[in-house]
Formats: C-alpha cells, structure tokens, sequence
C-alpha cells in the first residue's frame, strides 16, 4: 500500500519497531511507545506476536492501550495473569522471552542503559524511577530493542550510572533512524525519510559509527498508520 506524507516522529519510530516483530514473538512489554509498537504489530502483520507485560500478564491483547503496567484491560484480555515473581523466575531467567522493549535516560556507544540518576549517585541533579525489572530484562532476553529519542543528552560518551548492561541489546530505534549493536558498538544502519547522517552524528555523544550499507527507511504505509491511529490510550479521544 502507498505511503502517507504526513506523519509524526513517533509514528515513524512505532512503526519501524513494529516491523521487527513477527509472530514468533513473546515480547516483554513496557508502557509508553513500546507498548504501541508491539499492540501495532499485532494489530498488523504479527497477530501471533505474544504480549508479556511486568504486571504478569501473558497474551494480553488490549483493546485500548494500557495506562501503566497494572492496567485491568491487560488482565481483562491476557491469556492468563499470574504473579510478577512467577514471570521473573520462569518466565523469564529461564529464556521464555526473547525480545524484551526497554526504555532509558541515557545509553552509551556500548549499548548500556541509565534510568537511575543523572549526576553523581550520591548528589543527583535528577534521580530517575530506577531500574525495576530493567537490570534482569536486559540480561534474560535473547534481544533487546530500545525506543528512545535521539539527542546528546541521551546519547552520551559515558554513562552517569550503568543500570542495565547492553549485551543482548539488538536494535535502538530513534526518531531519526536505526542503530544495531555490531561488534559491540551501536551503529546507524538506517535514516528515516527526511533525516541525513550529518543529523545523527550531531545528536551523538561519541563518534557514531555508520554502516557501509546504511539505508533510508521506508515511510509508514497508510495501512499501518490507519492501525497505529486506532491504538487509542484509555481516556484520550
């Protein structure tokens, strides 16, 4: 189906995380733009993809997108709810999910998450909600897919605190392109429309490594921007 011209960033990076999920998938699902994502792709071509959510629900297909974690319309559709120790210790340790979205207030050339403080851990200028699950998601999936905004603010050198290692991280998608862990850096490996490398390079902390075979990814499609309007958050019209 044809592209639609007008989108938002965030559409953009909805859909594109969208599209690496399949009907394989038991996905570890945060609130916020991953959970639009992964509700997207099962709404489009990943019917089968599996929604876990830290609540301890299993299957959940909501119907409006949840408001947090422990929304009752994820109980209310899941194909079973059980505890979070349950999810943690055989669900997850024991390899039952393979992608796991995380989010972040700073991620470095590694592929390392900070969601604890901004500043030093003793006198932050910010503390963060903290790592929750993060720490144990990040190293119990097989992949890790980020969904973050690119600015040098998040994208830093060095992190202020390491709360979640990177070494399954798989895929960052951004508002202006896409970054795989290779070799153990992150590196571009796609720009979305509109956007040059130049963009990139400025919103990065470090010297951004950029793929031989970097490409333009391709505009959301009027099918999944039709699907991706109807993912309505409960209390928004």
């Amino acid at each position: 189906m044809a592209a639609t011209a007008e989108y938002t960033a965030d559409e953009m990076m909805a859909v594109a995380a969208a599209r690496r999920l399949t009907d394989e998938n038991v996905c570890f699902v945060g609130i916020g733009l991953p959970s639009v994502a992964a509700n997207l792709a099962r709404h489009t071509h990943a019917p089968g993809c599996t929604l876990i959510y830290e609540s301890g629900t299993i299957g959940a297909k909501p119907v409006e997108l949840p408001l947090s974690i422990g929304d009752g319309e994820l109980a209310d559709t899941a194909d079973a709810v059980v505890s979070v120790p349950e999810i943690f210790s055989y669900w997850l340790q024991s390899g039952r999910i393979d992608v796991g979205f995380l989010g972040a207030a700073q991620i470095d050339r590694h592929g390392n998450l900070n969601s604890t403080v901004i500043g030093s851990y003793d006198a932050p200028k910010v503390r963060l909600p903290g790592g929750g699950g993060a720490p144990e998601i990040a190293l119990g999936v097989r992949d890790v897919f980020v969904m973050l905004r690119h600015s040098p603010r998040a994208f830093v050198e060095r992190l202020d605190f390491t709360t979640s290692l990177g070494d399954n991280l798989r895929v960052v998608v951004t508002d202006l392109g896409i970054l795989e862990r290779r070799d153990g850096e992150l590196t571009l490996i796609a720009i979305h429309p509109g956007v040059e490398v130049e963009d990139a390079h400025a919103a990065t902390g470090w010297d951004l490594r950029v793929a031989d075979d970097l490409s333009v990814t391709e505009p959301p499609r009027d099918d999944e921007l039709t699907a991706l309007r109807s993912l309505k958050t409960k209390g928004n019209d």
